[in-house]
């Protein structure tokens, strides 16, 4: 019997091995992995001409800002961008309006969601001071995990002080589901916020003053003490600091189950490239020194610092206060808004790396598919190429070169820092479950995303 669709003559690539062959894919899974002679005939066969075939990434951090704010990003746009940046399964963020705080909010997401994705997905429900009660109920309703804000940012979520998160602790440990967790604390953030203000610094360069880099260690030392204590899965999102990723290191040493992510920009950006691209490069937490982004480095690499992950997070221009290339249209960077697209630039940013000898392909892989899908309990229906697991698949061309351009990006709204960056090694298509959502770079498939549960003996 034919299979559905058929790659060959491909480069086969997982965490440990590079092979030549393809695979086939039939009702929406993996039915054959191997040597091009091995290979069934297909409906549709598709030569790759030796290009890459990676089991499809995933990005677990995204703010697709559906529903209440899609005049920023909806799940149309913001899926779209998804595949043509090689992505196929993506971990949506809680602070919408109104906030997936409750069951029934879970699942009005995932009509939203399944309605208008081209990729697959999954839902984090948001815990706060009065939710606790929701926990159990949103993992009935297919959540994948929680999360806190304890950060400010955007939405200003209220957080459960520390006598509600031995309640919220504990309802997450008997859910089984991940907690991650903004951390940052917000008393030492309003301080320094403050202070800078008063000392009347109001330039781009100043922002990484506001939330130093005690903010987010203090914040995750606090969460990983009540972790350990409640037995509870943490994931720390966004890691920026040396401190952090020391944290996440020692407790993985304790045999805690704690987790960690980090992005692009904290590994390639500095601070004083605010002074060159301004409120575009501004993020919750901020962009670091070079001396965190080589323990982040070090992190992924060795293990632990689990996966990259992008926080898109868009805004208008407006509300960035800027022109698309940096420019201050506000008088204070205080004025401008947090966050920038990031789910369409991830993949060729870190395949340069990979060109440069950073990281090797497998290693990549494990990074960007096989690890977030382990840590969001999806694997392996996701992040394996693999008898029986989805038939998702992302098609790199690792020779291909370009230049960022941000009115090139799909997202609705394009605010990005990397625009003029030169890449090479580019996603060229995207395959989720048998079926082509992107090729050459545009979109071409339809709305067919399923909301992702949790496997729970992961």
């Amino acid at each position: 019997m034919k299979a559905d669709l058929v790659l060959k003559n491909g480069w086969v690539v997982t965490p440990q091995q590079t092979f030549k062959g393809g695979v086939a894919i039939s009702n929406g899974v993996f039915v054959t992995i191997g040597t091009n002679d091995s290979l069934p005939d297909g409906n549709r066969v598709i030569d790759v001409k030796e290009k890459h075939i990676l089991p499809g990434l995933i990005d677990a951090h995204v703010h697709f800002r559906d529903p209440g704010m899609t005049h920023k990003e909806d799940f149309a746009t913001g899926s779209t961008a998804a595949v043509c940046g090689g992505i196929t399964t993506i971990v949506d963020m809680p602070n919408v309006i109104p906030p997936t705080e409750n069951a029934e909010q879970v699942g009005v997401k995932k009509r939203i969601a399944e309605s208008k994705s081209l990729c697959d997905f999954a839902v984090l429900g948001v815990i706060h001071q009065t939710n606790s009660a929701d926990i159990l109920p949103m993992a009935r309703a297919g959540a994948i995990g929680y999360k806190i804000f304890f950060g400010e940012t955007i939405g200003n979520l209220p957080f459960p002080d520390d006598g509600m998160c031995i309640e919220v602790f504990s309802n997450i440990t008997e859910s089984k589901l991940p907690l991650c967790v903004h951390a940052e604390n917000r008393q030492i953030q309003h301080y320094w916020t403050n202070k800078i203000k008063a000392e009347g610094k109001s330039d781009p360069i100043y922002w990484e003053q506001t939330r130093p880099y005690l903010c987010e260690a203090e914040g995750v030392s606090h969460l990983i003490f009540f972790a350990e204590n409640f037995k509870t899965k943490l994931h720390i999102v966004h890691a920026s600091t040396k401190q952090a990723a020391w944290m996440v290191r020692d407790a993985k040493a304790r045999g805690l189950r704690v987790t960690a992510e980090t992005g692009p920009h904290y590994l390639l950006r500095e601070p004083s490239d605010m002074a060159k691209v301004g409120p575009l490069l501004k993020m919750n937490p901020p962009i670091r020194g070079k001396e965190h982004a080589d323990v982040l480095w070090d992190g992924l690499l060795n293990g632990y610092v689990d996966m990259i992950a992008t926080d898109h997070s868009p805004h208008t221009l407006e509300e960035k206060g800027c022109d698309i290339n940096g420019k201050m249209l506000k008088p204070a960077i205080w004025d401008c808004i947090s966050g920038f697209c990031g789910v369409e630039t991830s993949v060729p940013l870190m395949l340069t790396e990979v060109n440069k000898g950073r990281m090797t392909l497998n290693h990549y892989v494990k990074i960007a598919s096989e690890n977030p899908a382990k840590v969001w309990q999806m694997y392996p229906k996701k992040g394996a190429i693999a008898l029986g697991s989805d038939g998702d698949v992302t098609i790199v061309d690792m020779d291909k070169e370009g230049t960022i351009d941000p009115r090139k990006l799909h997202s609705k709204n394009v605010p990005t820092p990397w625009g003029g960056w030169k890449v090479k090694g580019i996603p060229i298509g995207s395959i989720v479950r048998g079926h082509i959502q992107m090729w050459d770079g545009e979109p071409v498939g339809k709305a067919i995303g399923q909301m992702q549960t949790p496997i729970l003996n992961a």
